[in-house]
């Protein structure tokens, strides 16, 4: 893209505006995960490139920018036909930015404004004398620089904020300081980027023989290349001559007309600063996060430390309690509700009083023993885990940024499992219709038992006091009331013998249901205090690499 906007290609305003709201919409997407100091960049292009559209676009401001002694402020005053800015060899000669504006200065005061340029430095290039010779150059605002190598460090601040700010820079070099280090690392390197912007001039190429302007011009293009300038302009000046200046005259008149000046310098910003912001995503976002066996690593680790292994322990011992409380002999049931129900101790939902009622509410906080630390630090490694299997690929610092939330809400967790295991439907608030048939056969054959002692007892009664004996109806040889006694003695035992296998069955039933519905329960938990804020950040990752891909072009 940056090769077909070069030459003659123009830039699109719309097209930069695009890029620039995708830069805004990565700043939104990352904000708070990565550091603000690799995000300057960023927000001063916003800034800036917001500011620089809404003023003038029918001014291009253009930045001599050079040494002492390279001879800028000379070619300054011979553009401008007017002596504005002071001359000189010892440093500093040039301390403060001049502007001078070819048209009314009404149209760049506020352009000026924000570049910083005092109105007292501020000069207009207009006269009735001039007629239309200038008419060619109207729009240009052209700045002077201080020395960017001045002595004074003030002055070069001043020169890297104005550099900035400015839609084209000349660099001004003389024959003696062309291949200075400073200049070429500091400066020019820095701009290859904006070589659409970027003219380069040999000022004072009449002190050089003739036979030897084509070598240092040569020798010149070569640094520039190494720079990572090629193509850009490179031309000849002196200022002591009008010829001298024909090249550098046209140059500018084509930025003037062209309007593009702006528009390609903040299109070169915003290469530089995507280029930076591409570090930040280079790599694709995970798809789905983290992988199953992962997170069902973390169920575990979560069931666990929920109390799950105790919770369906005491239900599995709950539904025999209850189980042989409601299937066992009448007589021993009292003594079976004496024993403290495995449920109620861990304040979860007990027994109902009431068949027909169903069991207490669940509490708001339960009994379940805290997790030991063994259980806490697998706990501890299964979030990290998620951290690691979310984020692990991405470039930094975005895997700190996952494992910080997957971690963010671990001082929530422990009453949200404590809430979700008292929430949880265990299973155990009704109970089963096989209760109450097989209690019901216990209540018949205990009924027998008693009818046939009781029957017993009167008959020894009677004797006792000499009536006269019961004649007891016999089945076979054995008295009924016997019969009844004895039957419903060993029915009620072959009863409960046949039910225990089944109430055990049951109740291992009964653990693996609710262990189900428990772990169901944690796992939502998870999902809320840790896979979600994973997945969030995730999607932001997404987003911001969406938005760089964009503003990347």
């Amino acid at each position: 893209m940056r090769e077909a906007l070069r030459g003659d290609q123009r830039v699109d305003a719309d097209a930069l505006v695009a890029r620039l709201d995708a830069v805004r919409r990565f700043l939104d997407a990352v904000d708070g995960e990565v550091p603000d100091t690799r995000l300057v960049g960023a927000h001063t292009l916003v800034e800036r490139a917001g500011t620089r559209l809404s003023l003038s676009r029918d001014h291009t401001v253009v930045a001599l920018a050079g040494a002492t002694g390279s001879g800028k402020s000379s070619l300054f005053n011979a553009l401008a036909q007017l002596e504005l800015s002071p001359v000189g060899v010892r440093r500093p000669t040039t301390g403060v930015a001049h502007a001078c504006v070819w048209g009314p200065l009404d149209g760049g005061n506020r352009l000026l404004d924000w570049v910083g340029v005092l109105p007292r430095h501020r000069f207009v290039r207009e006269s009735a004398l001039d007629g239309d010779d200038e008419s060619a150059l109207h729009g240009l605002i052209l700045l002077d620089l201080p020395d960017f190598d001045s002595v004074q460090r003030s002055h070069r601040l001043e020169v890297d904020r104005l550099l900035g700010l400015v839609d084209l820079v000349v660099w001004v070099v003389d024959p003696q300081k062309y291949a200075d280090r400073v200049i070429h690392t500091s400066y020019l390197r820095e701009f290859h980027r904006h070589r659409d912007v970027t003219v380069v001039v040999l000022n004072q190429a009449d002190r050089l023989p003739p036979a030897e302007l084509p070598r240092v011009l040569a020798d010149l293009r070569r640094l520039l290349d190494v720079d990572g300038l090629d193509g850009v302009p490179l031309l000849a000046t002196t200022a002591v001559e009008p010829e001298g200046m024909t090249g550098l005259r046209e140059a500018l008149e084509r930025a003037v007309s062209d309007r593009q000046a702006a528009l390609r310098r903040l299109w070169g910003d915003a290469d530089t600063v995507t280029a930076a912001l591409g570090e930040l995503v280079a790599v694709e976002a995970p798809g789905h996060t983290p992988d199953a066996e992962t997170i069902r690593t973390l169920d575990r680790a979560l069931a666990d430390a929920a109390g799950v292994p105790t919770v369906t322990g005491a239900v599995e011992g709950a539904y025999r309690q209850r189980a042989g409380a409601a299937t066992g002999w009448p007589l021993v049931r009292g003594w079976r509700r004496l024993r403290p129900d495995p449920l109620r101790r861990l304040h979860l939902p007990g027994p109902a009083t009431d068949p027909q009622q169903p069991a207490q509410a669940p509490l708001a906080a339960t009994s379940v023993p805290e997790p030991t630390a063994a259980q806490q630090s697998a706990l501890g490694l299964a979030i990290r885990a998620v951290g690691d299997r979310s984020g692990g690929s991405l470039p930094a610092p975005w895997p700190a940024a996952v494992t910080a939330a997957a971690r963010s809400r671990l001082a929530d967790l422990p009453d949200a499992l404590d809430a979700a295991v008292a929430g949880t439907d265990l299973g155990m608030e009704r109970r089963p219709l096989w209760w109450r048939l097989v209690g019901g056969v216990q209540w018949l054959v205990t009924l027998a038992a008693v009818v046939g002692l009781g029957w017993l007892v009167l008959g020894y009664a009677l004797r006792a006091l000499g009536l006269p004996a019961l004649d007891y109806p016999r089945v076979g040889e054995t008295p009924l009331p016997t019969v009844l006694l004895l039957g419903g003695l060993l029915a009620g035992l072959l009863v409960a013998a046949v039910t225990g296998p089944v109430i055990r069955w049951a109740a291992r039933r009964a653990r693996q249901r609710a262990e189900g519905r428990l772990t169901e329960e944690v796992a939502r938990v998870g999902a809320e205090y840790v896979l979600t804020p994973v997945r969030d950040l995730v999607d932001r990752y997404a987003l911001a690499r969406r938005a760089w891909q964009d503003a990347a072009g």
